[in-house]
């Protein structure tokens, strides 16, 4: 009987960054990591504007060599007008599974002013392993403010990062 061991193995292992910036608008919700969060300004954008989601979206196309979010969900197609980036991760997700990838993990920050992001983290965690099929344990989010400096100091805006690791095994 023949025993497979992680030497006659090897694994395709390749990163990924996103970076996505949106304006904030008055008026509007505010979709972070999947979730409502409560505000008086909410990320003006094609879709429902979730920096978060984006920039992972982004990350994860990127390391599996799939282009970006823009070339598969165009802001000129009126069909992702309004649209719950969720659908677009579970959509990002199929394309990865489809090119034997798994996710290793997520790591991301997002960067605002205000409202603070970091009582909701443990809610867009759950979302956000929920809908790729992940557990959360391979998910970080992390916040941080510019220190009022440039648009996401002023309130105008909200920015947000991500790197990503995916990885298939190939039998040798």
């Amino acid at each position: 009987m023949s025993k497979t061991n992680i030497y006659s193995m090897s694994f395709n292992i390749r990163t990924g960054f996103g970076y996505d910036v949106h304006q904030l608008q008055e008026g509007l919700d505010f979709w972070l990591g999947g979730i409502k969060i409560p505000h008086t300004h909410g990320a003006l954008g094609h879709s429902d504007a979730d920096v978060l989601i984006h920039v992972i979206c982004d990350a994860l196309l990127g390391a599996a060599n799939l282009r970006d979010i823009g070339y598969h969900f165009s802001d000129k197609d009126p069909k992702y007008k309004g649209i719950d980036s969720k659908i677009l991760l579970r959509e990002v997700m199929v394309l990865l599974r489809e090119k034997g990838y798994k996710v290793g993990n997520i790591d991301s920050t997002v960067c605002l002013q205000e409202p603070k992001v970091n009582p909701h983290i443990p809610g867009m965690k759950t979302c956000l392993a929920e809908v790729m099929g992940i557990p959360e344990d391979d998910i970080s989010i992390k916040a941080t403010t510019t220190e009022q400096l440039g648009f996401v100091g002023k309130k105008e805006g909200v920015a947000a990062f991500a790197t990503v690791l995916i990885h298939k095994e190939k039998q040798q």
